[in-house]
This record gives C-alpha cells, structure tokens and sequence, in this order.
C-alpha cells in the first residue's frame, strides 16, 4: 500500500487524470462481463430440462377370490354361450397364451351371465385404483396436498365424472391441482400419461405428479362369436399402477430411478395400422375389440420407428455407425441387403415389454435379438397377472425388483405397444440399488418364478 501510495505521489496531474479514466473503462467492461456472465447462467439454468425422479410405485394385486383358473373360464364359457366352435376357439388361445392359473377377473365377470353394468364398472375402478394408490402412499408417505398434478389413463372405460375426478374426490385433492384424464389411448397409454406428466414438470418447479395406469375389464366383455373379437375375453386380465414423480430435486436421494427419455411413435396416418386394434359391432350387433391378423407385422414396423428415434439418445457410437452404414449400403449399393438391428443390450441391463401375447413377447424378442432372461419378466408377468393393459410394464419392473436384480446405474428400457397404432419408449437410469420391496404383487410368489412355460398346454 505504501508503494502503490508513494507511486500515485510522484504523478502529475494530467498522468492522474488518464488513470482515472482508464479504470473507469476497466470498471465497465468488467461490469458488462460479470452481467453478461450472470446472464448466459440464468438463461442456461432456466432452460436446462428439470430432472423427473421416479420415487416410488405400487401395482394392484388381485384377492385370490378373483382368480379364474382355465377350468373355471372355460367352465363359464359354455354356460354363457351355446356356440360349440367359439367355446374350442378360446381354449385353442388359452393353451397357446403364456397365461397362468392364477390370473384374475372383476367380480361382475364372475357372474353367469357377467354383470357388465355401470356401477359393477366403477365398482371394478375403485378396487384397483384406491388400492394401488393406498399402497403407494403408504410406501412414500405421500400427503393429498402434496400433489400437484394428476394423470390417469384408462382407455375403455370413460364415465362422468372422470375417473381422475373421482380419485380428486376421494383423496380430497386441491382445488388447483392440474389433472388429465386419457382415454381411448390403447395399452400404450401409460407412456403417453408418463410423457405428459413430464411435460407437465418441465413448466411447474417444485412439483408432485400422481400417474395413475388401468383398464377397467368390466364393460368390455364380448358376447359374440367372430373370433377376432373374442380375444381381449382371453388375454385381457385386472390390474393397475400408480406412480409418483417429482422434479424436487430434495426427492433425488430416496427416488429409485430418474427418467432419461420417452419416445413415441404414431402410425395412424396408414388405415391398415389405424384399424388392427378396433372397436366396432359385429354382425349381431354385439360391440367389442377386434385384433388384426396383421397386428404383429405393423407392431413391428412401428418398433423400427421407434428404435430409429431412440437408437441415437442410447447407443453406443459404434453401434450408431454400424447401423448407419448398413442405411447407406441398402440406399446406395443393395436394396436387398438386410437393416441392421442395433444391439439394445449395449444400452440397457433390464427390458420391460408390454405383456400383451406371448406372440407380442416373441416378436420383440426375435426382432431384438433378446435373450430368455432379458424377457423374463415380459413372460412371468403374462403368466402371472395376464394381460393387464397399460399397467404390464410395472408389473414387470416390479418382477426385476423383487429378485434382487436392479443395480445402482441400470438402465431400463420400457416398450409399449397400442391402438391407433402406436409403439412408445421410455428410457429410466437406477439411482440406488433397489432391495427386494416387500407387500408387492410379487411379494407370495417371487420365489416360485421363472418357471417353464409349454408352449401349448392342454386343457
């Protein structure tokens, strides 16, 4: 200081005055960094995408009074219809169907003649939904003022008022609280709801989001006889999710996983895809779902679509340029040349697909050159809650949590397929080594699975 003192001592006037200017030049452009520095933060912390944690969910499990042996359902369909030829094709598909013994229907299916009725059908919606959510508040501690955003999907079953408002109604929600209700969405549906529930967060900081996943069984009943209609009355099996997300960043530490993409893939501008997964009448005037023969090719042409979108958010590069020599070569040098399927097991430790048929199953596996074990959890999820519609994927996540398998930094790839048609991806990391939870649905019967499942078994 002294130095600096005696230097500033020895200077004119006129040297004293272009020192001074000179630091107030300084100072300015040293303001106008610092802003400027302060300014690009703001901007890239503002608009950076917030982070979704996944911190807990909870699937429905059926009470053993609902289950429906093969011997039971078969027993039922000849008492409901006279039909010799449609009580032979629906054993035909039970054999050859993946399903278990102990998959479950809703009470009303178990009458004789099923009971199809609206309020057997909301009766159906509270059982499932309240149960799901009760257990998931339990597990997160989760209060009704904490969330800020409701999603529920359901595709076929759409009464007034909506199911999210009926959920809104029991649990008491806020009356600022931002809900959706989806419906008509097929059993992809729950990725859509979990994509919007993400939007959703991106826009309000510090929020909860509820996901709520089903399909309501009850009035969906097919009375007919055209055999691509009668199906959904084999496959189709009671079940529902709900699931909590949150972008708080204080949620990280105890959240199980944290959502890295979604995808979605739509193919309804092609008649063929938007009419394989159809509602309609039959000849008789009897409403129900048709399935395409064609269904499992156009799924397969909307898996290639979506995995040409997700490949380069998750592949390796060598992979990606592989994949990418192969798309020049068949344009360039030999149309006929095969594309080449990336291999996602560079990408992903653990694989959720919808439980929607063992053909669905096979398909996928084929298409992706996956291993038994990589579609374990597909397979002894249809066999043990059947096809539960948009629900099947946490199913499965819960089947690979409860042996133990989920590891700190696993990936997990989720596919579901639906009506319209459409294939939807969601891409989650593991953020802790999740132990085997207890009170799941897999909680009895864990240790029973994998087991072997005949590709035909005779009733």
């Amino acid at each position: 200081m002294a130095a600096t003192a005696l230097e500033l001592a020895r200077m004119g006037p006129g040297e004293l005055l272009t020192l001074w200017r000179s630091l107030q030049l300084d100072l300015v452009h040293i303001l106008c960094s610092a802003f400027l520095v302060v300014f690009v933060g703001t901007v890239y912390f503002m608009s950076r995408p917030r982070p979704v944690y996944l911190v807990d969910y909870s699937c429905y499990k059926p009470p053993p009074s609902c289950r429906v042996p093969f011997a039971t359902f078969m027993e039922h369909t000849r008492l409901i219809t006279d039909d010799e030829k449609s009580v032979r094709f629906q054993t035909r598909i039970l054999e050859r169907s993946g399903l278990g013994e102990e998959t479950c229907l809703p009470p009303a299916n178990h009458y004789i003649p099923p009971n199809p009725s609206m309020e057997a059908s909301r009766a159906e919606a509270q059982l499932v939904i309240f149960s799901a959510i009760d257990d998931l508040v339990r597990r997160t501690g989760l209060k009704p003022k904490d969330i800020d955003i409701l999603v529920v999907n359901c595709s076929l079953f759409s009464p007034t008022p909506s199911l999210s408002a009926m959920i809104i109604n029991k649990y008491k929600l806020r009356s600022n609280i931002r809900s959706f209700n989806l419906s008509g969405m097929g059993c992809s549906a729950g990725l859509i709801s979990l994509d919007l529930a993400r939007d959703m967060l991106q826009v309000h900081p510090n929020s909860n989001a509820l996901v709520v996943s089903t399909e309501i069984i009850t009035p969906n009943f097919y009375w007919g006889t055209r055999r691509d209609m009668m199906l959904p009355n084999c496959l189709f099996r009671m079940g529902a999710a709900a699931i909590l997300l949150s972008n708080r960043r204080r949620e990280a530490r105890r959240a199980k996983y944290r959502l890295m993409h979604v995808v979605r893939t739509h193919k309804g501008a092609d008649d063929r895809a938007y009419r394989c997964v159809y509602e309609e009448e039959d000849e008789q005037g009897h409403s129900g779902i048709s399935l395409s023969k064609e269904l499992m090719a156009i799924a397969g042409e909307a898996l290639k679509s979506n995995i040409t979108t997700i490949g380069p958010l998750v592949l390796p590069m060598s992979e990606q340029l592989l994949f990418f020599f192969r798309l020049v070569g068949r344009k360039v040098i030999n149309k006929k040349w095969k594309p080449y399927i990336p291999d996602f097991k560079l990408a992903f430790e653990h694989f959720c697909i919808h439980a929607g048929g063992r053909a669905v199953i096979d398909e996928l596996q084929k298409n992706l050159g996956l291993s038994a074990r990589h579609v374990e959890a597909s397979r002894m999820t249809l066999h043990r809650f059947g096809n539960t519609s948009s629900s099947s994927l946490w199913y499965e996540l819960a089947y690979i949590e409860a042996k133990g398998r989920m590891r700190r930094g696993d990936r997990v790839w989720q596919i579901g397929f639906g009506s319209g048609f459409k294939c939807n991806s969601a891409v989650w990391k593991c953020l802790r080594t999740v132990k085997a939870p207890t009170g799941g649905p897999w909680d009895d019967c864990a240790n029973r699975y994998p087991i072997d499942i005949p590709e035909v078994v005779k009733l």
